[in-house]
């Protein structure tokens, strides 16, 4: 029957080689557990049923990226995407979450039909690498800005906005010790090195007793604080058009960009280029991501840690499955992630943050009609608390950069338009 769905031997691998990539996976993986419920929860939505929600979010979107595609590539909410979801969407703008997730909702449906018909490429090509890669950046930024306030070394200051907190607290310590691990364990190439280093900081700040033990092990908690609560309505206010159109792109990006660097390292990609059942793998990912705005839990997206599973000879669709049936066995640890503080899942964020500002290395720096809008998107998001505005100032820039540089050609007709729309958004909302 494995055989029969997943193609194992026309792919030259077997069951239990992809049983070993499928936890391989999980295991890098794993850290957004505890982290979502985390971050989602300084919303006022209920943690433990955001746990359940991030557990059957990436199980379902996981298992449907296995059968629909058969690619090695593993789902769950997004990093970037949660923070958006909760610092910018509701803690910024003022929106409740209920609102956000329909957001989520309606951005996932614009994903599914762009999947559909087939349009994605003309969008994808239509934005230039530079502001792509400006953009990942720029969330990568943003995230080492929360990540710092999380673990107390960045605090508020009237003076200077922003100063340095007590660094001999035990929360920043056991953050920057956190952080140490990570870095360790990553260069000696140790499987899970994050999922650790949560697992090592909460243990010590609860043998120091400067957070609570709630226990490993129990029966799920429920899922319907979050079941079901999006409001759609409320997302269709004018004011959250660009809000929508983040959560799109975003995604998007992040989306294309994970499929083909995993499926090449997989050696799933044709001479020319081209990726076999991209379609499918975008509408699984789309499919995910509305079963997980129902669920309670931000943008559901492919993980690049899948990368991971694939090194360790994943190459079928059973990888992804493995990674689902791991996920809903994690459902019965909700105590311990109930006990993870916010300064144990720093780390994790400080880390991924590298990982994203590494694309800024692929900028053509001495081009100024290039290297000023890429800056600029990527300092906006951190300094404006949004993604959303960060990514309008940057199509913003590169329109006018070009523009004034008398290099007007070099722009397409989509890129104005989203440049005129970012400018009417500012102005107007």
């Amino acid at each position: 029957m494995l055989e029969r769905l997943f193609q194992l031997q026309a792919h030259n691998t077997n069951v239990r080689t992809e049983v070993l990539a499928g936890v391989t996976t999980f295991l890098t993986m794993a850290y957004i557990l505890f982290v979502n419920p985390s971050i989602l929860s300084e919303t006022g939505m209920d943690k433990g049923a955001v746990f359940v929600a991030t557990c059957l979010a990436a199980a379902f979107g996981s298992a449907v990226m296995g059968m629909i595609a058969n690619y090695p590539i593993a789902l769950a909410p997004g990093m970037g995407l949660n923070a958006f979801f909760t610092y910018t969407v509701v803690l910024g703008m003022g929106h409740t979450w209920q609102v956000a997730l329909g957001a989520v909702f309606l951005s996932a449906c614009l994903f599914f039909l762009l999947s559909i018909f087939k349009i994605r490429e003309w969008i994808i090509n239509s934005i230039p690498l530079e502001l792509r890669s400006a953009i990942a950046a720029g969330i990568g930024l943003f995230l080492a800005l929360i990540a710092l306030q999380n673990a107390g070394i960045v605090v508020a200051n009237p003076a200077t906005m922003v100063g340095m907190g007590d660094l001999g607290s035990p929360q920043a310590l056991l953050a920057i010790l956190g952080f140490f691990l990570i870095i360790g364990m990553e260069a000696l190439r140790i499987t899970g090195a994050v999922l650790i280093s949560i697992l090592v900081v909460t243990g010590l700040s609860i043998l120091l007793g400067v957070s609570e033990f709630g226990g490993v092990v129990s029966m799920p908690p429920s899922l319907a604080p979050t079941f079901m609560q999006l409001d759609i309505a409320g997302a269709l206010d004018v004011g959250l058009i660009s809000v929508i159109f983040a959560f799109l792109f975003v995604d998007l990006f992040d989306n294309s960009g994970t499929l083909i660097a995993v499926a090449k390292k997989a050696g799933l990609m044709r001479k020319d280029g081209h990726l076999p059942k991209m379609g499918r793998a975008l509408i699984a990912d789309s499919t995910a991501a509305l079963g997980g705005s129902l669920l309670g839990t931000s943008t559901t997206t492919s993980y690049i840690e899948s990368a991971a599973g694939v090194s360790a000879g994943g190459r079928t669709g059973l990888t992804a499955i493995v990674v689902a049936v791991l996920f809903l066995f994690a459902l019965f640890f909700a105590p311990l992630a109930g006990s993870v503080p916010a300064f144990a899942t720093a780390p994790a964020l400080l880390f991924v943050a590298v990982l994203m500002a590494s694309g800024m290395a692929e900028i053509e720096w001495s081009d100024i009609t290039v290297a000023a809008p890429v800056v600029v998107t990527a300092l906006a998001m951190p300094l404006t608390y949004s993604i959303a505005t960060g990514i309008a100032f940057g199509f913003i820039t590169w329109v006018a950069a070009k523009t004034l540089a008398g290099r007007a050609r070099e722009l397409n007709g989509m890129l104005v338009a989203l440049a005129v729309f970012c400018v009417i958004k500012l102005s107007l909302f």
